[in-house]
C-alpha cells in the first residue's frame, strides 16, 4: 500500500514526470498510463534506499516512457495518413519564463523529435531539455556514458538541421491571427487568406483512418488556401458547426466542434508573421482527453 511520503513525492514531481513522458511519446494519454504505471512501482520503492527523489522518478518515467515507444513503433508504422503528437492544453499560457520548456513542447519540435530513434529520442529530451547529467542518462537507458554522450551529438545535430526558430505568440497575436484567417477563409477572400500563409505552408492532418481528412500532407499556399476555403467555407454556413479559439502547446488553435461534439484541434505554427504550419488533429481517439488542462515543468 502506498504511504503518504510516497504519495507527496510523487504529485509533487508530477508536472516534470509528465512532461518527460511527453516529450518522449508525443502523446498525452500514453503519458498519463506511463505516470500510472510507476506510480505504482514507485509503492513498492523503500523510500529509505532513494538518495534523490527526482533523478530516481525520472528515470523511472523515462524507462516506462521508452518501454511504451518501442512497443508502439511498429503501429505508428502501420498508421494510416500522417502521426501526430497530441496538442497540449497548458493550465499557464505565458511561456515567457521558459522558453525553452515552452519550445519543447511545440508541435513543430514534437514532429521534428518524431523522426529521431527511442534511444534518441530520450537522451535528447532529458540532456537538451531537463539537463540530466550524462551518467544520469546512461543509467536510465542502458548504455555507457561514450555511447550516450554520441547518442546526443547526433541527436542535437539532428534536431537543430530540421527544426525552426520558435516564436510563441501572446494571447492578443493569438486571437488577430485565428480571427484573420477565418475572416479570409469563410469570406471566400482568397488574396486576403493567402497574404497570411508561407509560400511553403503545408497542412497535416491526422484522423488515423477513422474519419475523413486529408491522407497526405498538402504543401503549397495555393493549395492550403483552396483546402482551407472549402472547408471553413462550407462549415460557415451551418448551424450545427462551430469553431472556437484557444492556445494549445503555446500556438494559436481552433476546435471545431459538431453537434457539440469536439471533431478537430487547428493548431497553427506562425514563423515570422506568416503561417507556416496547420497540424490538425482528427483522430477520435486522440481528441478524448484533449481539453484537459495540463501542467508542465522542467
Amino acid at each position: 500500500m502506498t504511504s503518504s511520503e510516497h504519495a507527496e513525492r510523487f504529485t509533487s514531481l508530477r508536472p516534470l514526470l509528465f512532461t518527460i513522458a511527453y516529450e518522449i511519446l508525443g502523446s498525452a494519454t500514453e503519458s498519463d498510463d506511463v505516470l500510472q504505471d510507476s506510480y505504482l512501482r514507485w509503492a513498492d520503492v523503500d523510500l529509505a534506499t532513494v538518495r534523490d527523489t527526482k533523478s530516481y522518478l525520472a528515470q523511472l518515467v523515462t524507462r516506462q516512457a521508452l518501454n511504451t515507444l518501442r512497443a508502439d513503433a511498429r503501429r505508428r508504422e502501420d498508421y494510416v495518413g500522417p502521426w501526430l503528437p497530441e496538442p497540449l492544453l497548458l493550465d499557464e499560457q505565458d511561456p515567457s519564463t521558459d522558453m525553452v520548456l515552452a519550445e519543447s513542447v511545440s508541435m513543430a519540435m514534437l514532429v521534428v523529435l518524431e523522426t529521431l530513434s527511442p534511444d534518441e529520442r530520450a537522451v535528447f529530451v532529458l540532456r537538451e531539455v531537463f539537463g540530466f547529467d550524462y551518467d544520469e542518462i546512461a543509467s536510465t537507458v542502458g548504455k555507457s556514458v561514450a555511447t550516450v554522450r554520441q547518442i546526443a551529438h547526433r541527436a542535437r545535430e539532428h534536431v537543430q538541421s530540421r527544426r525552426k526558430r520558435f516564436a510563441p505568440v501572446d494571447s492578443a497575436q493569438t486571437a488577430q491571427i485565428t480571427e484573420q484567417f477565418m475572416s479570409a477563409a469563410t469570406s471566400g477572400d482568397v488574396q486576403g487568406l493567402l497574404s497570411m500563409l508561407a509560400p511553403d505552408v503545408t497542412w497535416t492532418a491526422d484522423s488515423g483512418g477513422k474519419v475523413s481528412a486529408a491522407r497526405k500532407p498538402v504543401h503549397g499556399a495555393e493549395k492550403v488556401a483552396r483546402l482551407l476555403m472549402g472547408l471553413l467555407g462550407a462549415a460557415a454556413g451551418r448551424d450545427d458547426v462551430r469553431f472556437e479559439n484557444a492556445v494549445y502547446s503555446h500556438a494559436p488553435a481552433l476546435l471545431l466542434y459538431l453537434n457539440d461534439r469536439l471533431e478537430g484541434v487547428i493548431t497553427v505554427e506562425v514563423i515570422d508573421g506568416k503561417i507556416s504550419n496547420f497540424y490538425v488533429i482528427r483522430n477520435p481517439d486522440k481528441l478524448v482527453a484533449v481539453t484537459a488542462p495540463r501542467r508542465i515543468s522542467r
